[in-house]
C-alpha cells in the first residue's frame, strides 16, 4: 500500500487542484489531501474547516481520497500518517524552481519520503487560487475555474471581506 499526501492551503480549491487530486488518486492506494491550517504569509479567505469541506465536496466521488487539516511540518504529518509520498503540482517553470527547493528541504528533513511532482494539465496551467480570488472580487466569471460547489461560497466570502473593510 502506498499512501500519499497532497498538501496545500487550497484557498479556495480550484479545478486544477481537483484534477491533481483525481490524477494522484489513480497512482496511489490512498491519497490524503492535507489542508494547511495556518499558511505562512497568507491571509486565508476561508476558514480551515471551510477549505476542508470545499475540497472534500470536490473529491467526494474519489473513494481512496480523504481530506484533513493539519499544522506543522508536512513531513511530520507524513510520518504520523505513515505516508511514503508527497505529491506536488507543477504549473509553470516558476513552480518548478520553488518545488525543487521544497523537495530538497523535505528530503533533508525526511530522507525516507519521496516527492512526486505532477504537471498540471495545460487547460489548468493559468489557474491559481490567488488569480481566481482576484477575478471573483472584480465580478468576473469563475465558472470553470473552481468546482461548482465553490462558486457561491467564494462570492459570499469575498462580499463579507469587502463589507468588513
Amino acid at each position: 500500500m502506498i499512501r500519499a499526501i497532497y498538501a496545500g492551503s487550497f484557498d479556495p480549491v480550484t479545478v486544477g487542484h481537483q484534477d491533481m487530486a483525481r490524477r494522484a488518486a489513480r497512482l496511489f492506494t490512498e491519497l490524503i489531501v492535507a489542508v494547511y491550517d495556518t499558511p505562512v504569509d497568507k491571509r486565508p479567505l476561508f476558514t480551515t474547516a471551510q477549505r476542508v469541506a470545499l475540497f472534500a465536496e470536490a473529491v467526494a466521488n474519489l473513494k481512496n481520497v480523504q481530506v484533513i487539516s493539519y499544522t506543522g511540518l508536512t513531513t511530520d504529518l507524513a510520518h504520523r500518517l505513515d505516508a511514503q509520498v508527497l505529491v506536488r503540482g507543477l504549473r509553470t517553470t516558476k513552480d518548478f524552481d520553488a518545488e525543487a527547493s521544497i523537495a530538497g528541504m523535505n528530503k533533508q528533513i525526511a530522507p525516507d519520503l519521496e516527492t512526486v511532482c505532477l504537471y498540471t494539465m495545460g487547460a489548468h496551467a493559468h489557474i491559481s487560487s490567488s488569480l481566481v480570488k482576484e477575478v471573483a472580487s472584480l465580478g468576473g466569471p469563475i465558472e470553470g475555474l473552481v468546482p461548482a460547489g465553490v462558486i457561491e461560497p467564494l462570492r459570499e466570502a469575498l462580499q463579507r471581506r469587502a463589507q468588513a473593510k
